[in-house]
């Protein structure tokens, strides 16, 4: 393979990769507000907690928005 073929590849896969990555949505509660939202990152640190039923990861918005609704800390606020 020649430099720019393996150039070219990597820079592809640079800005695919990203874009599979957007594919994980999760039920969050804001510990001191109580507010749930939707974020498409894992939360890293203690001001956000996973709600959703045993930390179900929903493959759309739109699933997430779905699962939201059942998730009794989010429909009592």
């Amino acid at each position: 393979m020649t430099f720019k073929t393996v150039a070219a590849a990597t820079l592809i896969a640079a800005f695919v990769t990203p874009a599979f990555a957007a594919d994980e949505f999760y039920v969050v509660q804001d510990v001191k507000t109580k507010r749930c939202t939707i974020i498409d990152k894992k939360p890293v640190d203690t001001t956000m907690t996973v709600v959703s039923p045993s930390g179900t990861v929903y493959k759309s918005r739109t699933e997430a928005e779905a699962g939201m609704k059942t998730v009794k800390v989010c429909t009592t606020n």
